[in-house]
């Protein structure tokens, strides 16, 4: 009798998933600034691919802190409005209080599941998602979503991570963590950092939800701190995907990864600082 194949689920997932980002919310939004310089570009690229302008109306999908929703609150104006939404409600607070201090009133927040959203049909100009869609169990379940409640000529635009052998500040950890924890390879269907970084995955994917005029853009994203063990700490605060990954293992195994992961990321320090390497796709696509 042959063993069976260890299947991957999606339920469990998202529960952890949800977890983690209940635990990390006040880290996420303590490293607002370090994200903001990190993802900045990518960000400003993602608004412009999508046309987002004055008086638009935009779903932001795994908002997290909403850093990228207060950057597009600012070009939607007043007349606009931006909806926020992520599964974790701990992590939209911070999203609350960053749209309070930046003084912006045109910025709701709600919990949803990004696969299920509780929104009528065709009320959104544009949909974008930062790094969100990557960790989505069911990503057509997803887009379709986001197609569903977009107008028609309305766009999507959403930024991920691109390969692992562009991202070393990421993929290096994860590399460590799965050969130390013995873990096995991704189980198929399982989503994951760089599960559409792959050439033509991600326009595939929205073409196949049915985007049209589907167009994507590379964009060098490179992530500077001060020192490797500041990298480490960051990755170490905010990063669930790592942590998830180390659930098994006792805190002394743990410390003894995070150390070797230090070690390994010095390769990238200089003497002006600490600087990662990090590509981001960013791709749009129009509902017909």
């Amino acid at each position: 009798m042959e063993p069976t194949t260890p299947q991957f689920d999606p339920v469990k997932y998202k529960n952890t998933t949800h977890d983690q980002w209940q635990e990390a919310a006040d880290a996420w939004f303590r490293w607002s600034p370090t994200l903001n310089k990190w993802l900045g570009n990518a960000t400003e690229k993602m608004l412009a691919m999508a046309g987002i302008s004055t008086g638009h109306h935009v779903l932001d999908i795994a908002a997290g802190a909403g850093e990228q929703s207060i950057t597009t609150a600012k070009k939607v104006g007043p007349s606009g409005e931006v909806l926020a939404t992520d599964i974790s409600s701990n992590i939209l607070e911070y999203a609350k209080k960053l749209a309070e201090q930046n003084g912006l009133s045109n910025i709701k927040t709600k919990v949803m599941d990004g696969e299920n959203l509780t929104l009528d049909d065709e009320t959104f100009d544009a949909v974008i998602s930062r790094v969100g869609l990557i960790y989505f169990p069911d990503q057509q379940r997803a887009l379709k979503e986001m197609l569903r409640v977009l107008k028609p000529g309305g766009k999507i635009a959403a930024i991920v991570y691109s390969t692992p052998e562009k991202n070393k500040f990421f993929s290096i950890p994860v590399s460590i963590i799965r050969n130390r924890a013995k873990l096995p390879p991704p189980l198929p269907g399982q989503p994951g950092p760089f599960s559409l970084g792959a050439e033509g995955v991600l326009e595939k994917a929205f073409e196949q939800a049915g985007f049209i005029n589907v167009k994507s853009e590379l964009v060098d994203s490179p992530l500077q701190l001060p020192s490797a063990s500041a990298c480490v700490q960051f990755e170490k605060e905010s990063f669930g995907a790592l942590h998830q990954m180390m659930s098994n293992l006792t805190n002394t195994e743990k410390e003894a990864i995070w150390e070797e992961i230090e070690r390994e990321l010095q390769t990238f320090e200089s003497e002006t600082g600490f600087t990662g390497p990090c590509e981001m796709i960013v791709a749009v696509g129009e509902k017909p």
